[in-house]
């Protein structure tokens, strides 16, 4: 084994200084590990060379499954202080062993860890388990950087300034409040006038630390705030398995002016897909992507639903993007309206420069609607909508069934004003969109072969991630997504409710409105507590907070719940160092008996003995030398 290590670290056994031994203190253990070391390590080495043995066991006992972590943790400290560290109660070596067979000596007492050639100082580390698994490892001192080195706290303390201003993440955990709430505790103490950078300390979090099932984030620009907000904790729980993710991508109504600027400018990854869909909508629209996102003068406002949903659609493709590069994967896919174009091309069911078309012409042809009709969110039950426009027969249509008590009609003009009148009459909560077209209704028939010709050359394809369709209210074979598809996504009643619920059932647990406002969380959380599941629901971006520390925050909301959040992307781009962060803060118990109760002296013992013999006669069990036996068994008992 060690010479196999050896050879897979490409060394000689001359170039190592030292071995963290397992070390077993046995009369048996110690030899056979011995004469392997004398074996191998111990050959052809000059004479003032010898190998330096020791084991941490001397310190802290066996360890059991961390024995070998322990050493590990030894030598790495040895190899950063260049010295090597005394083995306990080691003055007289093992007279089993045969010492003159090789140059290996006990570390009686510390010494200096030198080496020549300016070649780097090197250790193996020995661990052997119960069952005969065994491990060497050869462990190497790291190169000197330019910047600080981590045993040294002041030096990590980076240039005062640095890093301030910048948007990061601080990310903490433990296996249980307790522990969670002293390592929070034991970070702000530390960081307190430390001047280090919110970046350093950010990063050292996420790349240092692991991540236990109770979690917070905390998200700001400067130390101080940050720490405040750290000492703000309330309590937590323990996160558990949050089942399968879905990104849901809601149709018009997020958009609002100024939206996803902050993260354009602060984002390379969404910057990045962002002018990618602007390429693909250039060749089907008369204005910027870009000029309309920063209100360029000149540029179309959102008012204009040509303009809105390509932008829209840009917007959301891109902020799914962002999503992946933080490591949060959809296992599905739900779009409502308009949004399931973005989410087909999330999946993969369109290519980016299809899903452009089919926002941008289908947009266009639904200028021809404008004037004559428009929308209504009604709060009743899905069951209770048909007899509420019963009615106007056939001039109002059920547009969209959001949840529970979540409900979009459409239709004629007139007609929905009397609507609303009667909603008020009967107390119903009605609200008008903000739109002058009826999508989702019988006026949508008017442009269906203007749809069905402009959408003609969209060539579809099977998915990478599956799609859940709100139009056919099922799992969708994505390569059926031709223009008619399209035309019926237009025409027929959006069934978001039920598609969720279905969801739900095959263990869809956590929602993401990919959107820069949410519209949609509130009738997905509905469903979620109407279906009596636990699960988790959360936007993205917020109307007037688009930037990264709302993007932070969300990513946060999904990691607490015990989503993998991949966190590196928040500080690639500002060369983070590690800084000597506090150490676990572990929850002591004591396990120790305690008795009140006065010992039992020798009056209570012989009285003890006594009873037991006048027990053993009184049921007449054998002869007095086996009852004298009995009694001495039962009183050392």
């Amino acid at each position: 084994m060690i010479r196999a290590a050896l050879a897979d670290a490409g060394l000689s056994a001359g170039e190592v200084d030292a071995v963290e031994a397992h070390g077993t203190g046995t009369s048996l253990g110690d030899p056979i590990e011995a004469q392997a070391l004398l074996a191998t390590y111990g050959q052809e080495r000059e004479a003032d060379r010898p190998l330096w043995l020791g084991s941490v066991k001397s310190n802290i006992g066996h360890s059991q499954a961390a024995s070998g972590m322990a050493g590990i943790m030894k030598m790495v400290q040895a190899l950063r202080h260049g010295e090597m560290p005394a083995t306990l109660h080691a003055d007289e070596p093992s007279p089993h062993v045969e010492w003159p067979s090789g140059a290996v000596e006990l570390l009686t007492e510390a010494r200096p860890w030198t080496v020549e050639d300016d070649r780097p100082r090197r250790a193996g580390v020995s661990s052997f388990g119960v069952s005969g698994t065994n491990a060497h490892v050869i462990v190497e001192q790291a190169e000197e950087s330019e910047g600080a080195g981590p045993a040294d706290v002041e030096a990590c303390a980076p240039v005062s300034g640095v890093g301030v201003g910048v948007v990061v993440p601080w990310v903490v955990s433990g296996r249980s409040a307790g522990a969670l709430a002293g390592q929070a505790e034991r970070l702000v103490s530390r960081v307190a006038g430390a001047g280090w950078s919110p970046v350093d300390v950010g990063w050292s979090l996420v790349a240092s630390r692991s991540s236990f099932e109770h979690r917070a984030v905390v998200v700001g620009s400067e130390t101080d705030e940050l720490a405040t907000k750290l000492g703000e904790l309330g309590p937590t729980a323990a996160a558990g398995d949050p089942g399968r993710t879905v990104f849901v991508f809601p149709g018009q109504g997020s958009q609002w002016v100024g939206m996803a600027v902050e993260l354009l400018d602060s984002s390379p990854v969404f910057a990045e897909r962002l002018a990618e869909c602007g390429a693909a909508l250039e060749p089907f629209t008369d204005w910027s992507l870009s000029g309309v996102l920063r209100g360029v003068e000149g540029a179309p406002g959102l008012d204009r639903v040509d303009v809105v949903q390509p932008v829209l659609w840009a917007v959301m493709v891109s902020l799914a993007e962002v999503w992946r590069a933080h490591g949060v994967e959809p296992s599905a896919v739900v779009g409502h309206s308009q949004g399931e174009i973005a989410a087909a091309c999330v999946a993969g069911a369109l290519t980016l420069e299809d899903g452009a078309r089919v926002v941008a012409l289908r947009s266009k042809a639904i200028r021809a609607l404008s004037g004559h009709g428009g929308m209504v969110s009604v709060a009743v039950p899905s069951s209770e909508v048909a007899e509420l426009i019963e009615p106007w027969d056939g001039r109002v249509s059920v547009a969209a069934v959001n949840g529970p008590s979540s409900v979009v009609v459409s239709g004629d003009a007139d007609a929905l004003d009397e609507l609303m009148d009667g909603c008020r009459e009967r107390g119903v909560r009605a609200r008008r969109i903000e739109v002058d077209y009826a999508s989702h209704s019988a006026h949508v028939e008017s442009i269906r072969e203007e749809l069905l010709e402009v959408l003609a050359s969209v060539v579809p394809r099977a998915s990478e991630v599956p799609f859940f369709s709100t139009v056919t209210g099922e799992w969708l074979d994505t390569a059926e997504m031709d223009a008619g598809y399209w035309f019926r996504n237009l025409r027929q009643t959006v069934r978001l409710e039920p598609a969720v619920r279905e969801l739900l059932a095959l263990d869809h647990r956590v929602f993401v409105e990919v959107s820069p406002h949410p519209v949609l969380t509130m009738p997905l959380q509905e469903t979620v507590e109407a279906a009596g599941v636990e699960a988790v629901v959360t936007g993205t971006l917020r109307r007037d907070d688009g930037g990264l520390s709302r993007l932070y925050t969300s990513l946060g909301e999904l990691f607490v719940h015990g989503v993998d959040v991949d966190w590196s992307p928040a500080f690639a781009a500002h060369r983070p160092q590690l800084v000597d962060l506090p150490t676990y803060a572990f929850q002591h118990r004591r396990y120790w008996l305690e008795s009140h109760k006065p010992a039992a002296g020798p009056a209570a013992s012989e009285t003890r003995r006594r009873r037991i013999l006048g027990d053993h006669r009184a049921r007449g069990r054998g002869r007095p030398r086996r009852d004298a036996r009995a009694v001495r068994r039962r009183c050392a008992a």
